[in-house]
C-alpha cells in the first residue's frame, strides 16, 4: 500500500518513513502542505499522513485543498496541538483521524492501519494511452496479454507520462516534479530511471514510446 507522508521536521520524517517502509508500505515523503496537496492530486494513495504544522501550507490547509480536489483517501492528521477546538478543526477539514504529538512509533502503526482499513471500496483507477494501460492503485502496466509491474520513481513517471501524452518534459522539470522533496538526488537519476522504464516499454512490445528529444527532455508518444 502506498502512504503520502507530510512532515516539516527532517530527522522525523526520515525516522516515521523507515517505519512505514519496514511494515511494508510504499512511502512518498514531503516536507510542507504545498508539496502534499500536489502529491495527493497527481498521485494515487492508499492513505495520507500529514503534519499540521508546516511551511507553504499547514496541514489543515493542504487537506482542505486535497479534500476540494474530491480526492477521499483517508487521512491521518499528526499535531501538537491539543485543545479540542484544534481536533474539531482538523476532522471538520476532512481528517479521519488524529493522533497528538509526541507519539509512540506502535500506535502510529495502528492508527494507520485503522486508516487503511476504513478505505472505500476498491475502485481500480486505469488510464490509457495508446494500447498501454497503467492501474494507478496497482502499478500494472498493461499492453494486450503482457503486463509488468511498476513501483517507485518509475511509476510515477509513467504515470505522469501518461496523465499527459505527448507533451515534452525537460530532464529539470521531471527531476523537479518527481525528486523535488529528496535534497541529495542528482539529475543522472532521471536518465537511470527512464532507462528502466524504457526497458519495461521494450519488455511489453507497445506501440508507446518514450521518445527522447536531445537537449530538450522525453516524452511519451506513439512509435514511428
Amino acid at each position: 500500500m502506498r502512504i503520502l507522508f507530510a512532515e516539516d521536521d527532517h530527522d522525523l520524517n526520515r525516522a516515521v518513513k523507515t517505519l512505514l517502509e519496514r511494515s511494508g508500505y510504499q512511502v512518498d515523503a514531503v516536507f510542507d502542505g504545498q508539496d502534499a496537496a500536489e502529491y495527493a492530486e497527481t498521485n494515487a494513495y492508499d492513505g495520507i499522513i500529514l503534519d499540521w504544522m508546516m511551511p507553504e501550507l499547514d496541514g489543515v490547509e493542504a487537506l482542505r485543498r486535497i479534500r476540494a480536489k474530491n480526492i477521499r483517501t483517508p487521512c491521518l492528521l499528526l499535531t501538537a496541538r491539543d485543545a479540542v477546538e484544534d481536533r474539531v478543526t482538523g476532522l471538520d477539514a476532512g481528517a479521519d483521524d488524529y493522533l497528538p504529538k509526541p507519539f509512540d512509533p506502535q500506535e502510529l502503526l495502528a492508527r494507520v492501519r485503522a486508516m487503511l482499513r476504513h478505505r472505500d471500496t476498491y475502485v481500480p483507477e486505469v488510464i490509457s494511452f495508446e494500447d498501454l494501460q497503467l492501474d494507478k492503485n496497482t502499478g500494472e502496466l498493461q499492453c494486450r496479454e503482457r503486463s509488468v509491474r511498476l513501483t517507485g520513481k518509475v511509476f510515477q513517471l509513467m504515470q505522469l507520462f501518461m496523465e499527459n501524452p505527448r507533451v515534452l518534459f525537460p530532464v529539470q522539470q521531471l527531476m523537479d516534479r518527481i525528486w523535488s522533496w529528496e535534497s541529495e538526488a542528482e539529475i543522472n537519476v532521471v536518465w537511470v530511471n527512464i532507462s528502466t522504464l524504457r526497458k519495461k516499454l521494450s519488455e511489453l512490445e507497445t506501440v508507446a514510446e518514450i521518445r527522447v528529444h536531445r537537449g530538450m527532455g522525453y516524452s511519451l508518444e506513439k512509435g514511428i
